[in-house]
């Protein structure tokens, strides 16, 4: 954690990439259903939620999407239904965790919330069809901030547990992080 961050007493870091936390949720369940509280701004004081975000991605199962970076976006993801993998590699040459990476599940079989900072690429793996719903702290700008690797870059070193996912000609088109402009990096 950054100087003068401070997470609400739930949220806990995840090791070992700097910066990045999750957040169990509690189902409170009866006969009717469920309600689980997913998101407070106060769990996270040092971040700016004035130009938040919510979106939507529902992928089939065998879906690959990924890996993603922001210079300036924060991502917090809440599986609505489903299961997926959630990969995460730190490119922040900054960061005391450069070049770590962390590799867990997240839905139905694990609720918890993710969230990931700037610098730090993710993307997940539908193990399951699985709606993902996310909030960001600013507004999607055409792609000025939207950065890709290559999901299965031998320098990396994912050990994402998949062979051949089901991949957009985005992802699929992703650079090696060798091949990426050091301009184009995390700080």
């Amino acid at each position: 954690m950054v100087a003068g961050q401070q997470a609400a007493s739930h949220v806990q870091p995840l090791s070992p990439i700097e910066g990045a936390y999750v957040v169990p949720i509690r189902a409170f369940e009866d006969e009717r259903g469920a309600f689980m509280e997913t998101f407070r701004r106060e769990w996270f004081p040092w971040v700016n939620w004035d130009r938040i975000q919510s979106n939507c991605s529902i992928s089939k199962a065998g879906v690959l999407r990924g890996l993603h970076y922001h210079h300036r976006q924060i991502d917090y993801w809440m599986v609505m239904s489903g299961n997926l993998r959630v990969a995460m590699a730190d490119l922040r040459p900054s960061s005391e965790t450069y070049m770590d990476t962390h590799v867990l599940e997240l839905g139905e079989s694990n609720h918890a919330a993710l969230f990931i900072p700037p610098g730090v690429a993710h993307g997940f793996y539908a193990v399951t069809d699985v709606v993902l719903t996310y909030l960001v702290n600013n507004y999607y700008d055409g792609g000025r901030d939207e950065n890709g690797v290559a999901w299965d870059d031998p320098d990396i070193g994912i050990n994402w547990g998949i062979e051949t996912p089901i991949l957009s000609p985005r992802d699929a088109g992703n650079a090696l992080l060798r091949d990426i402009p050091k301009d184009q990096l995390p700080r």
